[in-house]
């Protein structure tokens, strides 16, 4: 089987380890495999699919912005793009991209970023920031743990 298809194959649902639906503004933290594929789709439209990665048996190394965009020479992320962790190490490629640029340096919306850029009533609405803190105490770790993301 050629590489290209061995791809093609991979990212066909019917080839799919497990499927996730996850309501508009959850989280969801899991394992991917070595050689396995995620497929994150927006099935509702407009919503932001921030993302983190660490590595599954030391979550001290993880996803590193800075080094994944001095790597590629590119100010963003997209199809072909190698996700970069904070030991140098590639974690993860991606393979396709129907959205276009994903910029790694914005950060996820916070509280405060929202109530700045929305107004006061924003104030209390959940963030993507709580979202990413919900998955990583599922996992021991903290606020401390949380890097930028996609």
């Amino acid at each position: 089987m050629s590489k290209k298809h061995r791809a093609g194959h991979a990212r066909d649902m019917k080839n799919a380890v497990a499927v996730h639906d996850i309501p508009a503004e959850a989280p969801w933290s899991g394992f991917v495999k070595k050689g396995q594929v995620i497929r994150i789709i927006d099935l509702e439209g407009q919503q932001a699919v921030d993302t983190l990665f660490y590595r599954a048996d030391d979550f001290a190394e993880r996803y590193s912005a800075q080094d994944t965009l001095r790597v590629q020479g590119s100010a963003y992320v997209s199809a072909g793009t190698r996700l970069i962790s904070n030991e140098g190490r590639l974690m993860a490629t991606v393979v396709t991209d129907t959205c276009g640029l994903h910029d790694t340096s914005a950060g996820a919306c916070s509280c405060e970023s929202n109530t700045v850029r929305f107004g006061h009533f924003t104030r209390y609405q959940h963030s993507c920031r709580e979202n990413f803190l919900l998955a990583v105490t599922r996992h021991g770790m903290s606020k401390r743990d949380i890097v930028p993301n996609i």
